[in-house]
């Protein structure tokens, strides 16, 4: 809430701050942007697909783990309390190294989604500082940063555009071995 207040105080400034012949401060939706560009949306896919492949691998292995376990309560009144807890003690570690691997898979899908996002903001910077040169544009700030703006300020489909046409798609592998 505080924050909401600062930025709001911050762009109110800025407003007033500005020659009395200054043109709007333009606006775009990040959001949109890396959601809907051509490169973003192959990233979320990318990304969707090892995830769903991933989980599809774990619940493969939580499956077979639940029949080990069904066939160990079987067994517990054939074989030796001494095997019986031995058996039950190797199952809870095969568990417990499953979550790790879900955690793991989890934590890097992360880190993939975020190093797309770095690298679809870096190819887009430039974009933006080419397109305020060339509409003699002085500010662009994010739409979710705004209370209220009149949609002509609004370059999120220009700049959109532009950004289809200089990157097509992301090699991924370059991006995460860095």
């Amino acid at each position: 809430m505080f924050c909401k207040k600062k930025y709001i105080f911050v762009i109110l400034i800025l407003f007033f701050i500005q020659p009395a012949h200054a043109e709007n401060p333009y606006f775009l939706d990040f959001k949109y942007i890396l959601n809907e560009s051509n490169a973003g949306k192959k990233a979320q896919t990318f990304l969707k697909n090892k995830l769903e492949k991933g989980f599809k691998d774990i619940r493969s292995k939580e499956k077979a783990l639940q029949d080990e376990e069904k066939k160990i309560i079987q067994q517990k009144k054939i074989i030796t309390q001494e095997e019986y807890k031995k058996k039950v003690s190797e199952l809870r570690t095969k568990v417990s190294s499953l979550q790790k691997q879900r955690n793991s898979l989890l934590e890097s899908v992360s880190k993939q989604r975020a190093k797309a996002r770095s690298e679809l903001l870096k190819n887009l910077n430039p974009i933006i500082k080419n397109y305020m040169v060339e509409k003699k544009i002085r500010m662009v700030l994010d739409k979710k940063s705004l209370l209220v703006a009149d949609d002509n300020l609004d370059i999120t489909k220009d700049i959109m555009s532009l950004l289809n046409k200089k990157l097509k798609s992301f090699n991924f592998k370059k991006i995460w071995k860095k």
